[in-house]
């Protein structure tokens, strides 16, 4: 039985993926050119829909800045709408394998909250945090990249902005692993040993990280995230790792052409 369902604005009906122009309508939005659409052309509320039932328990939200743009509002939904699916399917499966054995199972849980890293003229950077449960000991958590290019109306991840990810990971250079290994001996107590036989001691490829790229000035990128989520850098227990670097010329460099005039050096 469903025990509550809350879904802001009240007028998006059901978590599941609808058609654009029935979002459109719901929300209020007029279809606008992609060139000159801006929050002014939108429904600029925040979104927030929650659902809880005696099998998984499901969140989902994003920003005002995101619901400004239709064509972003409706790839967000349907996110939504797979995430969901995908969680009651598993929640279904592990209930109906414990049916009539002598262990019970338990609800499972999945949630993705976005918010704005940089909003740019053309760009908007989010970044989601991410938590599941599926009945094990503990969970998971982690974070998505989400760019939505505002002038072709098209989504894509952090990374996709570089020529590809082993680019970047040239760009960032010996500093990249010196701020992992910084990082993991403040929390372990003890330098890290990169000879020792332990995998959580390797530095890890950019292309295991999830990429976010910031602004400090308002008009282009000029920083760079680089997160490690758990068991990809440390054990579990020492949680995520979060690194900041500045644009550089070398980090420019990585850039993918496509998208140079996106990015500037960090001054």
């Amino acid at each position: 039985m469903v025990r509550s369902l809350f879904l802001i604005p009240a007028i998006l009906s059901s978590v599941a993926c609808s058609q654009p122009d029935e979002y459109r309508e719901q929300a209020g939005v007029s279809p606008s050119d992609p060139a000159t659409a801006s929050p002014t052309d939108a429904a600029t509320q925040p979104v927030s829909i929650e659902e809880e039932t005696d099998r998984y328990s499901f969140a989902y939200s994003w920003p005002k800045e995101a619901s400004a743009y239709p064509g972003l509002a409706e790839e967000l939904q349907a996110r939504a709408g797979r995430m969901k699916t995908n969680l009651e399917e598993e929640a279904d499966r592990d209930f109906a394998a414990a049916a009539g054995e002598d262990w019970q199972a338990r609800p499972h849980s999945a949630s993705m909250d976005w918010k704005v890293v940089a909003d740019l003229p053309d760009w908007l950077s989010l970044s989601g945090e991410m938590d599941s449960y599926s009945g094990g000991a503990h969970g998971i958590h982690g974070k998505r990249s989400l760019i939505w290019d505002k002038r072709n109306e098209r989504a894509m991840e952090g990374v996709e902005l570089f020529a590809s990810p082993m680019a970047l990971e040239r760009a960032l250079g010996e500093k990249l692993c010196a701020a992992l290994d910084a990082e993991r001996a403040q929390r372990r107590g003890e330098p890290v040993d990169p000879d020792a036989d332990d995998p959580f001691n390797d530095c890890p490829a950019v292309d295991e990280a999830t990429v976010l790229v910031g602004s400090s000035n308002g008009r282009t990128f000029d920083r760079i995230g680089i997160y490690f989520g758990p068991y990809v850098a440390g054990a579990y227990a020492e949680g995520d790792f979060e690194l900041d670097f500045p644009v550089t010329g070398s980090v420019l460099d990585a850039v993918n052409p496509d998208y140079a005039q996106a990015f500037s050096v960090h001054r």
